[in-house]
């Protein structure tokens, strides 16, 4: 059952007051270690694949596991989760880590606590009837592209693309189409010429031949190639403030989400699948299957970020986003590997 945001946000306020803990984000009062704890987090897209672990944890128990009562709202991107969590909504956002040093850039502070992702596991898809005018990034000029929404991480990814092949961001204009159905009515409408996805959408517009992969970011190897370096995309991330105060809390949640992460290295996308609702198959489970199994190597084995991650992803900000050009940002403050270091 979809919940109404304000409606979560005050049961998860009272709940955890209930528990003994802070009824406002950054209180000094914190649940006991092994108190319940509920908190809501909020997803950018919950049946996308890159999006798997929140969903797979919680069907596979781990959540209850650690005595919290987890509430999973969906929304269309990363960025809507960002907002959400800026605005004291939810205890936590599950989104692309690079938003944690694009609000830094603003002077709010959010902590990466889990990386869920080792590569952003998209892909610029073009349509088939552009294909043979628009064959690399250096291609976008004057192109109509879409992104799951502005300000999301797709667009965000989108814009270094056509910098790196030495075009400006206003050479292009972004068009907020969303993911699945929304995505693909897009491009066989020809509202826009190529775009950014995540499987199942990608494998289901190869199946009906609408477009084709123009770059690919579903695995580490693919992303440096594209990029020039590792790009962990989706995470779990937090107020600093809230971690700071409930860092009992924050453990167990990330527990969780590491128990998920390696159960996922040691099952096959059949088992996998086989925990999810049946709708995520978008209709043809088969393809499903397929796609999920050439996108397995972007999720992170452990949880943690990998070593001068973000530092490269600086780098990549820097030649695009205004918020973090001309800035200082303490990338210490972003992510921590402290509660997945000590994950059990």
């Amino acid at each position: 059952m979809r919940h109404s945001l304000a409606a979560l946000g005050i049961i998860a306020t009272l709940v955890i007051a209930a528990c003994g803990g802070a009824a406002t984000p950054g209180g000094s009062a914190s649940p006991a270690a092994n108190e319940k704890v509920s908190l809501t987090i909020m997803v950018g897209g919950l049946n996308k694949q890159i999006y798997l672990p929140n969903m797979l944890t919680e069907k596979l128990g781990y959540f209850k596991d650690q005595n919290l009562d987890v509430t999973l709202i969906d929304e269309p991107s990363g960025k809507d989760s960002t907002t959400a969590l800026l605005a004291s909504e939810v205890e936590a956002a599950s989104g692309s880590y690079d938003h944690t040093i694009d609000v830094a850039g603003l002077g709010k502070n959010l902590v990466e606590v889990v990386q869920l992702l080792r590569a952003p596991g998209e892909a610029e898809m073009v349509a088939t009837s552009k294909a043979n005018d628009i064959k690399s990034a250096a291609d976008f000029k004057g192109r109509k592209l879409g992104v799951t929404s502005i300000g999301s991480g797709t667009h965000g990814l989108t814009q270094y693309l056509a910098v790196k092949n030495n075009l400006a961001v206003t050479d292009f204009t972004p068009i907020a189409v969303g993911a699945g159905d929304t995505f693909i009515a897009a491009i066989k409408q020809g509202t826009i010429d190529a775009g950014m996805t995540t499987e199942p959408t990608i494998s289901r517009l190869i199946k009906s031949g609408d477009a084709k992969v123009l770059i690919d970011l579903r695995t580490p190897e693919g992303t440096k190639a594209a990029l020039g370096g590792d790009y962990p995309f989706i995470s779990i991330y937090m107020r600093s403030d809230w971690v700071g105060s409930h860092k009992p809390a924050v453990q167990r949640l990330v527990n969780a989400y590491v128990k998920t992460l390696k159960w996922i290295q040691t099952h096959s996308a059949e088992e996998i699948a086989a925990q999810l609702p049946a709708d995520y198959y978008a209709g043809d489970k088969d393809l499903y299957l397929t796609a999920l199994k050439g996108s397995l190597p972007m999720f992170s084995p452990d949880g943690k970020m990998p070593a001068g991650a973000p530092d490269f992803i600086l780098k990549v900000l820097q030649t695009y986003n205004k918020n973090v050009q001309g800035k200082t940002i303490d990338l210490n403050k972003t992510t921590t590997n402290e509660f997945v270091d000590n994950a059990k």
